[in-house]
């Protein structure tokens, strides 16, 4: 049986859970309808979604369509969970995104077929509510195609558009009006096609069908459906439309496993489950895997089961495994031994830009909600969750939005109270120069602090490196435990720079290394490196970066002269402005700090008809005195008061 992976992408309040219940009931996965409204939805499953009626982590939810198993994605609409929106986009085959014929193209809409556009997501329409008042069909399909997919060809149509006897009537590939209409359409990206019409010939149902889903499957053409999921109006012809254009999976069985962990589960007494997308290879209980990220060392497992009926898992399976008891979402899963070529990249839409500092009211508290931040951790790791040393503990986050929904998820699920402090930007940090310290064991003269000899240079490296190890003292010098320890603080020690933000795009050398005999232990390599690697950071001096986004900015004619001196004021730099489809179009970048003020004041700056898409984009140097973050431990620079705390 083949596998189809299919996300469910829309703004807040479009109706994509609705489509999502929809359609496991008309496929016969369910035997009743849940309801938003009435928090019973099968994919909205936690306590707080159910309560406040979005979804918050992607679910998945499965059913056969004749020969074809779908697993269906929900995914969040609200901006603040965009990190679930990627991890969803790395393990679909196609996407099904969702507009209201009410509201129409929203802000968030645009974005995401920004997305789906670029990635080369297969894609399908739902306009969604064409039973409410106000909905709009022919009018909306001109504004899709002019603003979202200009391939776009709908394959029904609606009459009564906004009463309660809608009905929707799907379009037959045997009417030759609708086939040359089609037909028109997909020329654009077919030279067969484009020839029978140029010499008057409408081509047949066979082929129209085969180039809608040729096209559609390499991302050139879009079908659109107009429906309701609440009445049922049209669901069927999306189903139809899934099982008929949308791609299913590839992948190569024979090779080794590579799999993605899509999400975290926990049974009521605390056992892990996570949920891996299979690419290739396969994967069975008792197999030994490797996982691995972008910011963690490798960690062996080994699957111990299962949950549910699979046996064995090959690609485009998505199954819940037992036993991997340190996978955190996003980890990549492969194959041990042998060459690794699973991508392990930093995330798409960037890190949380924002940070916030949690306590417990209640200091009898702090301990457990340290535990709870962690756990939260493991499901979302770009949270960045680093306890401080007063006992409260740092957040990273996307927005306020999703602040509060910790908060409430805290309370319920782990019975515990956070108190949160301003959010504000996280920088970073980057070395200034060249920077080299060493600190040998001289244990003939004196009991050394550590039995261990580190030595270490610190320089900048290429933009976008990250942090970079390397050796110059001879592989195998070392233990691996101790080469490991040296490894692994490197990377720890560096989420602190100088002023108290992570360090990037930086090459540390191992220069010096040595141990003695049975003495010396992998906890001295540990306590050690810090220091020396201090040193070597604080001679090589870092300066401080803030975050920008890039924009663009969609805007009416007659707003341009309030909204570029509004941009200006905040220290946007506005790199191109030109008309576009009667308004203007605008490009720049933003300090991260100044997103949310723009946000608030666009819509009073536009009438409401400014559309923007800011997105993560690097950072530049801070101007003037750079900020400090407070550290979450002893400073190493301060060696009696870092031995102190050891």
């Amino acid at each position: 049986m083949t596998v189809l992976n299919l996300g469910v992408l829309a703004h807040v309040d479009a109706g994509k859970t609705s489509l999502t219940e929809r359609l496991l009931f008309d496929a016969g996965a369910i035997g009743r309808l849940g309801g938003v409204d009435a928090g019973d939805t099968h994919t909205d499953t936690g306590d707080l979604e159910r309560r406040r009626g979005i979804t918050i982590r992607s679910a998945v939810a499965s059913f056969a369509l004749g020969g074809l198993t779908v697993n269906l994605v929900d995914t969040p609409g609200h901006t603040d969970f965009t990190a679930e929106v990627e991890r969803a986009l790395g393990v679909l085959d196609a996407a099904v995104l969702v507009l209201s014929a009410v509201e129409g193209v929203q802000a968030r809409t645009r974005v995401l077929a920004r997305i789906l556009r670029r990635r080369a997501v297969p894609t399908l329409l739902f306009v969604n509510k064409i039973d409410r008042t106000g909905a709009r069909d022919a009018d909306l399909l001109a504004t899709v195609r002019a603003r979202l997919f200009p391939g776009t060809i709908a394959l029904n149509e609606v009459h009564g558009a906004g009463t309660r006897g809608v009905r929707t009537v799907a379009h037959d590939l045997a009417d030759p009006v609708f086939r040359e209409a089609a037909a028109e359409i997909l020329a654009e990206h077919d030279d067969a096609l484009l020839a029978d019409l140029v010499d008057g010939r409408v081509p047949g149902p066979s082929r129209v069908r085969a180039a809608l889903r040729a096209q559609t499957a390499a991302a050139r053409a879009t079908p659109l459906v107009f429906g309701s999921a609440l009445n049922g109006q049209g669901a069927r012809d999306l189903l139809d439309a899934i099982a008929a254009y949308l791609p299913p999976a590839r992948g190569d069985a024979s090779a080794p496993v590579h799999g993605t962990v899509f999400a975290l589960e926990r049974a009521a007494g605390g056992e892990k489950t996570a949920v891996v997308r299979v690419f290739d290879g396969r994967l069975r209980p008792r197999d030994k895997v490797l996982l691995r990220s972008h910011d963690l060392p490798e960690r062996l497992a080994r699957v111990t089961s299962f949950r549910g009926t699979a046996r064995t898992a090959g690609p485009g399976d998505i199954v819940r495994v037992r036993g991997l008891a340190e996978a955190r979402v996003g980890d990549v899963v492969t194959a041990p031994g042998g060459a690794v070529t699973a991508d392990v990249r930093e995330p798409e839409f960037g890190r949380p830009t924002l940070e916030t500092v949690v306590r417990a009211p209640d200091g009898a508290d702090a301990s457990r909600l340290r535990a709870a931040l962690l756990r939260l951790a493991e499901e979302d790791p770009l949270i960045g969750v680093a306890p401080l040393s007063d006992g409260t503990t740092a957040l990273r986050l996307y927005g306020e939005v999703q602040k509060e929904v910790i908060a409430a998820t805290l309370r319920e699920a782990f019975g515990v109270e956070a108190a949160f402090e301003e959010s504000r930007i996280v920088h970073v940090e980057r070395p200034a120069g060249v920077g080299e310290a060493v600190e040998d064991m001289d244990w003939r003269r004196r009991r050394p602090d550590f039995w261990a000899t580190v030595g270490l240079r610190v320089e900048p490296g290429p933009p976008g490196s990250g942090v970079v190890f390397r050796r110059e003292t001879e592989l195998g010098a070392l233990p691996a435990a101790f080469d490991r320890a040296i490894v692994e603080t490197v990377l720890l020690t560096l989420r602190e720079g100088l002023r108290g933000w992570p360090v990037t795009d930086c090459a540390v050398t191992l220069t010096a290394s040595g141990f003695a005999g049975p003495v010396s232990t992998a906890a001295d390599f540990r306590g050690l490196t810090p220091i020396v690697l201090m040193r070597a950071l604080d001679q090589a001096g870092t300066r401080v970066h803030e975050p920008y986004h890039r924009f663009e900015l969609e805007i009416p004619e007659d707003a341009l002269s309030a909204v570029t001196s509004r941009l200006a004021a905040l220290g946007a730099d506005v790199r191109d402005a030109k008309p576009d489809s009667g308004g203007w179009r605008i490009e720049g970048e933003l300090p991260a700090r100044r997103v949310a003020a723009f946000e608030r004041e666009l819509p009073g700056l536009t009438g409401g008809d400014g559309v923007w898409w800011p997105r993560p984009s690097g950072d530049r140097p801070v101007a003037g005195r750079p900020p400090t973050r407070p550290r979450t431990g002893p400073d190493p620079l301060d060696r009696d008061a870092y031995l102190r705390g050891l």
